[in-house]
């Protein structure tokens, strides 16, 4: 991936946050959008109840390198580049649990093949909150 592509990814109202979204708001869940006052900046959450939702794409999260998947070209510089996202999704769940936030992660593909279960599980944590 060049600077040039990296700069059309956007950061928000992505196309699988977009498809999540609508998908709370058909099923009566009313969320706040890019919740910039707590900390990590949620793609969605429920203040009330402390629920941060984020929808991680695999690419810039990381999933692929978790699962062993090593980069072919500029590896150092992506593999230094993703390590930090890593750790950066992890402070900032370790953070916002210790503030008595319930974190949901959901990863892209998730979302786009099976959007009703995680509304699902967006819906029990809320019950038990």
């Amino acid at each position: 991936m060049d600077s040039k592509t990296a700069r059309k990814i956007k950061d928000k109202n992505s196309k699988i946050e977009q498809l999540l979204a609508k998908a709370m708001w058909k099923n009566d869940l009313r969320y706040r959008k890019q919740c910039r006052d707590v900390f990590g900046k949620p793609d969605f959450c429920f203040k009330g109840k402390k629920i941060a939702v984020f929808c991680d794409s695999e690419f810039w999260h990381g999933k692929k390198f978790l699962e062993g998947e090593r980069f072919k070209t500029n590896s150092d510089f992506w593999e230094t580049k993703i390590k930090k996202n890593i750790e950066r999704d992890n402070e900032v769940n370790k953070r916002l649990r210790d503030e008595g936030w319930k974190v949901i992660r959901f990863w892209g593909k998730e979302i786009e093949d099976d959007t009703v279960e995680c509304v699902e599980k967006i819906k029990k944590v809320m019950e038990t909150r």
